[in-house]
C-alpha cells in the first residue's frame, strides 16, 4: 500500500518538498547543537527545559487523544468514526515519533538516550515514560496497519487484534499520565506539585488532539475527495467544546489555591506567568493570550449554530490548539522554573537555531502523518470509485 503514496498531484509533492526543507534546515542546526553543544539554545541552568520538552509535552497529549476515537468505535460501535477512526492512529503514530525526536535534541548528546535502556532504573519516572511511548506507538502501528489492511481487503481484522485495541485504551491514558508524573515528581518545583495535574494534561489533550485531527480532516476534504463525515466531524467538535470547559476550569482552580493560600513558593509561579514578577514581564502577554483565545473559543463552538458551520468550526479548533500550545507547552514548562528554586528571575526564550531544529522535528511528523494519509486517502477515494 506504500507505493500510492509515490503518486501524486502537484500540491502533494510541493507539501512534501516544503517539508523535507524544513527537515534540511532542522537536521542543520541540529549538527550545529550537536557539535557546540546546548549553548546555542536559550536553554540555562536556572532553566534547562524549554522549547524541545515543551513540543514534547503537546505532542504526547494529541498522540494520547487518538483513544476519543477508539474506544467509541471499537468498544461501543459508534459507526460514525469508522471513517476516521484510522487518521486518528496515523496521527498518534506520527505525535508519537515526534515526542521521541524532541526528547533526543533536547538530550544534548544522542547517546544518553541509550542509557534509558542499556541501564534501566525502574524508579525513574523517565524510565516508564519511555516504555509507555514506545509501547503505544508499537500498538498505534501493528492496530493502524492490520485494521486499515483488513479495511481495504473487505474483510473483518483478524481476532487477536481485539485485545490490542482494548490495551491501546488505557495505555492512551497512561502515556500521558506518566508525563505529568514527571512534572509532579519534582518535589523542588511548587509549580508543578500538583495532584490535579494529569487530569489538567488529559483535559488539554482531548480537547487539542481531537482539534488537530477536525482541521486535518477539513484540509482532506478541501484538497481531496474524501470526506470524514459531517456527523463525525460534529461530534469531535462537541468533545472539544467539554474538554477545553474542563481545562479551563482545571487551570481556574489552579490559580484559585495559588491566589487564595498566599503560599509564596507557589504563588510566585503564577504571579510570574499572569502578573510579571520583580520586573520580569515576558510570559504575560503569552498566557493572557493563551486564557482569552482558550476562552473565546469555547464560546465560541458552544453554539450548535455556529458550531455546524464548518469554516467557523475549524476557526474555533484553530483557537484551541494555539490556547492549549501556549499554556501548556511555553507556561507550563518555563513557569516551573521561573523563579528558580534560589528565588532567582533568569527568564527564558527559545533561540533561532532552537526554533528552526523544533520546526525540522514537526517536519518529520507531518512527512510521516502525509505519507500515512496519502495511502489511507488513496485506498478510500478507490473505494469510493
Amino acid at each position: 500500500m506504500l507505493e500510492k503514496a509515490l503518486r501524486g498531484s502537484g500540491k502533494y509533492w510541493g507539501l512534501v518538498g516544503f517539508l523535507l526543507v524544513l527537515i534540511g534546515a532542522g537536521l542543520g542546526c541540529y549538527l550545529w547543537q550537536f557539535r557546540e553543544g546546548l549553548q546555542i539554545t536559550g536553554l540555562s541552568r536556572d532553566v534547562p527545559w524549554g522549547f524541545y520538552i515543551s513540543q514534547f509535552t503537546f505532542l504526547v497529549g494529541v498522540a494520547a487523544s487518538a483513544v476519543i476515537l477508539v474506544l467509541p468505535y471499537y468498544l461501543h460501535d459508534y459507526k460514525a468514526f469508522g471513517r476516521i477512526v484510522v487518521l486518528g492512529e496515523f496521527l498518534a503514530v506520527a505525535a508519537v515519533i515526534m515526542c521521541m525526536l524532541f526528547v533526543f535534541v533536547d538530550m544534548g548528546q544522542p547517546m544518553r538516550v541509550l542509557n534509558v535502556m542499556l541501564h534501566p532504573t525502574p524508579q525513574s519516572v523517565m524510565f516508564w515514560d519511555v516504555l509507555v511511548l514506545s509501547g503505544y506507538l508499537v500498538l498505534n502501528v501493528v492496530i493502524s496497519r492490520v485494521t486499515f489492511s483488513a479495511e481495504v481487503k473487505g474483510v473483518a481484522p483478524a481476532a487477536w487484534i481485539r485485545p490490542l485495541i482494548v490495551l491501546s485504551i488505557p495505555w492512551a491514558v497512561s502515556i500521558h499520565t506518566v508525563t505529568a508524573f514527571l512534572y509532579s515528581g519534582l518535589g523542588a518545583r511548587p509549580f508543578w506539585l500538583t495532584a490535579i495535574l494529569a487530569p489538567r494534561f488529559l483535559a488539554s489533550a482531548f480537547s487539542s488532539g481531537p482539534s488537530l485531527l477536525i482541521l486535518l480532516c477539513l484540509l482532506l476534504k478541501k484538497f481531496t475527495r474524501f470526506d470524514a463525515g459531517s456527523k463525525a466531524i460534529q461530534k469531535l467538535g462537541v468533545i472539544v467544546v467539554y474538554a477545553m470547559l474542563v481545562n479551563i476550569f482545571f487551570v481556574g482552580v489552579e490559580l484559585f489555591t495559588a491566589l487564595y493560600s498566599d503560599i509564596p513558593e507557589h504563588k510566585h509561579h503564577f504571579q510570574y506567568l499572569f502578573l510579571g514578577l520583580e520586573g520580569k514581564t515576558m510570559m504575560v502577554p503569552w498566557m493572557w493570550f493563551s486564557q482569552t483565545v482558550g476562552m473565546l473559543s469555547v464560546l465560541f463552538l458552544l453554539n450548535p449554530k455556529v458550531r455546524q458551520k464548518e469554516r467557523f468550526l475549524a476557526l474555533g479548533c484553530l483557537g484551541v490548539i494555539v490556547a492549549i500550545w501556549i499554556e501548556k507547552g511555553l507556561g507550563m514548562v518555563v513557569g516551573g522554573f521561573v523563579p528558580s528554586t534560589q528565588g532567582s528571575l533568569m527568564e527564558y526564550w527559545p533561540t533561532a537555531p532552537e526554533v528552526v531544529i523544533g520546526l525540522g522535528v514537526y517536519g518529520i511528523g507531518f512527512l510521516v502523518l502525509t505519507v500515512l494519509y496519502k495511502v489511507a486517502v488513496s485506498e478510500r477515494e478507490l473505494e469510493e470509485a
